[in-house]
């Protein structure tokens, strides 16, 4: 089974399901045996991070892959992303993660970012990844990188956001809609299993109630309505049962009531960032900085 794909801005396709290699032991065994595992079942995009840790384990384990034949470079979508950490020298870190060959870098919180892109756009250049992209959530901050990456000819092909149906970023797909920026949905689920996630999600009794109606998971309804607005999904278990159901996402046939219904659900972000709020060392003093007075 290979996953369905879209066209971004910059040409190349996006597998609109990816598995996330976030592991909070970061075990490199396991991550190398869980993304072996999901490349046989179909997965053909996956999601890193420098501050994961997963790079090389991702690296290795698509490297064997491709080497063992079992799937083709081509076929494979790679997204990594620079952490705030890196805000101070983006471009040293971006050589470190393009050691391996990626498909998509993200910025995640573009507003520091933007005194750096003309050193960013130069490495793009020299074909080391094929779309750039942003982790921004603010509808303002997704106009700013807009047109400031226009000005150098390179437009943001993708917006990696937390999205599921508790969180549902209208405004701001219709905006990366209207900029023709694929928006790419982080923590589909709300994160369950995480420090800071939540099963409030896939415990809704709305989503509840639909899985039941279609015998599917709730899981895989909350997966069918992101695909349903367009965007493509970033999934995390290693699980080998998990990762089939996951894929079954692909088969579900949400309808408009099902629509109605979700849309009625109580919104509220789940991974609110107040960990990147002080008042001393961040630039945020306050959510309501971090997030443009949009939480």
């Amino acid at each position: 089974m290979k996953c369905n794909q879209v066209r971004l801005n910059c040409g190349t396709t996006i597998p609109i399901i990816g598995l996330g290699t976030y592991s909070f032991q970061n075990d490199r065994e396991k991550t190398e045996e869980a993304v072996q595992m999901a490349v046989k079942m179909g997965y053909r995009h996956f999601d890193t991070a420098k501050i994961y840790g997963s790079e090389p384990a991702l690296g290795k384990a698509l490297t064997e892959a491709i080497r063992d034949q079992i799937v083709e470079r081509e076929d494979i979508f790679v997204t990594s992303k620079l952490w705030g950490s890196d805000h101070h020298d983006p471009v040293s870190a971006l050589k470190q993660t393009l050691q391996i060959y990626l498909s998509l870098v993200c910025l995640n919180d573009g507003k520091t970012y933007l005194k750096s892109l003309g050193d960013i756009i130069l490495l793009f250049s020299r074909q080391k990844w094929d779309c750039v992209g942003a982790s921004a959530s603010a509808i303002s901050l997704v106009g700013r990188l807009n047109g400031s990456w226009i000005l150098l000819a390179v437009p943001p092909a993708v917006n990696q956001v937390e999205m599921h149906p508790m969180w549902r970023q209208a405004k701001l797909r219709e905006l990366c809609g209207e900029q023709n920026i694929h928006v790419s949905a982080y923590s589909p689920l709300g994160g369950p299993g995480n420090s800071w996630g939540s099963t409030a999600v896939v415990e809704n009794p709305i989503i509840q109630s639909i899985a039941l109606k279609h015998k599917a998971t709730p899981a895989q309804v909350s997966l069918g309505w992101g695909l349903l607005k367009g965007a493509s999904v970033i999934v995390k278990s290693f699980n080998e049962d998990r990762m089939k159901e996951n894929m079954g996402a692909l088969d579900l046939r949400l309808d408009d009531r099902d629509l109605l219904d979700i849309a009625k659900m109580e919104e509220r972000k789940i991974m609110s960032g107040e960990f990147l709020v002080n008042e001393t060392t961040s630039p945020y003093k306050t959510l309501q900085d971090l997030w443009d007075d949009e939480i």
